[in-house]
């Protein structure tokens, strides 16, 4: 599920209050708004997970999945400066990206219940529950991203090797890193600590 970025759209025809501007989601949304390609890219990767879970949830076709995503970037190449809110585009995301699934379910079903009409708020607000927990996955997702990628290598090679399934021994660890077997809880601890504290992880876990 790809995207192109938008040319140089529109500004927003209000302003974003100044407390709005150091949240670097509402960072991203503005300099893709004015035409910034790398911010694009960043939103794409950013939110496509959310786009394809809910298309999963939907049971729908890859070709279809591929169409869906593509109509929600081209409905959001076309809003992208318009957003009075910019750190409400993740919702906006998945009510859209759900209309667009009940779209193709519909057109589906049309031979066996010609004239029947979804009612996608209907559906919308019974799938709601779901849908918020999918956004907050998404967003975890990728506030985690987020801060591995500021970790110095090391930590990211020895967060790495923690996480894999099966798990890894500490002394295989210790062996693959050249790191005593003693350090690497503390270690541990210290990379794991810096990623709390990245501002987009932490401010998630204040508001959960």
């Amino acid at each position: 599920m790809t995207a192109k970025a938008p040319s140089k759209v529109a500004q927003a025809d209000t302003e974003m209050p100044s407390a709005a501007v150091a949240n670097p989601l509402v960072q991203l949304v503005t300099r893709a708004a004015d035409g910034d390609k790398r911010a694009w890219d960043a939103l794409v990767e950013r939110f496509g997970p959310l786009i394809w879970s809910i298309c999963r949830r939907y049971r729908l076709s890859y070709a279809d999945a591929e169409d869906v995503g593509q109509n929600v970037w081209l409905q959001l190449t076309a809003h992208l400066g318009k957003i009075r809110d910019p750190a409400a585009l993740p919702g906006w995301l998945a009510t859209v990206t759900r209309r667009e699934c009940l779209r193709v379910t519909a057109a589906a079903k049309l031979p066996v219940a010609a004239g029947y009409v979804l009612d996608a708020e209907v559906l919308a607000d019974e799938q709601s529950e779901t849908a918020e927990q999918e956004l907050l996955a998404a967003e975890r997702y990728a506030a985690l991203r987020e801060a591995f990628a500021t970790l110095p290598l090391p930590g990211q090679r020895l967060i790495a090797l923690l996480l894999q399934d099966p798990p890894v021994s500490y002394a295989e660890i210790s062996a693959r890193l050249d790191i005593p077997v003693g350090s690497i809880g503390p270690t541990r601890r210290r990379y794991l600590d810096k990623l709390r504290c990245y501002p987009a992880v932490a401010a998630l876990v204040t508001s959960s």
